[in-house]
């Protein structure tokens, strides 16, 4: 029991320390799109999927959203990492178990509906359905970084004791 609590705060940290480390990258700045960041936090997310219950992984997810929101953030940023990472990770816990998809597929699947989940939040929040015409701008930028993050946790799940890519 011990050693499980131990490997979920682990999670938890890693995760929290990734939400950290991207507060600092100007990333939306760099490619010129507002809002968009690469979504370092959600790799630990992706490698939990993998080693753990999908359960376990959704409260490691839940904890680390909260945890960051109150940290470095406010009630509206939390609103909407809620809503993108609640999307995100229910797509991605139905990609995994019902598709043929790697973990690359999987992560594009859940970059794409977290920019979608964040997208629906502000459309509500602002009572505006014209906020859909940034979709394309969001499906591109979650493409991208869903991309990145599901190779980052591909090598990552290799390079763990008795772990293997899917």
């Amino acid at each position: 029991m011990s050693g499980r609590v131990a490997k979920y705060g682990m999670l938890i940290a890693l995760s929290f320390l990734f939400g950290y480390m991207e507060t600092w990258i100007p990333f939306s700045v760099l490619v010129g799109i507002p809002g968009v960041k690469i979504g370092l936090a959600n790799l630990v997310t992706l490698v939990a999927l993998y080693l753990l219950s999908a359960r376990d992984a959704f409260w490691i997810s839940l904890v680390r959203i909260v945890l960051t929101g109150f940290t470095f953030g406010n009630l509206s940023m939390m609103l909407y990492s809620l809503g993108g990472g609640l999307l995100s990770f229910l797509v991605m816990v139905l990609c995994k178990k019902n598709t043929g998809l790697s973990q690359v597929g999987v992560s594009v699947a859940g970059g794409v509906s977290h920019n979608l989940g964040q997208l629906l939040v502000a459309m509500a929040v602002v009572k505006n359905g014209n906020l859909m015409y940034y979709f394309p701008v969001l499906l591109l930028a979650g493409t991208v970084a869903g991309t990145v993050i599901g190779i980052l946790g591909g090598l990552m799940l290799r390079r763990l004791p008795g772990q293997r890519a899917a």
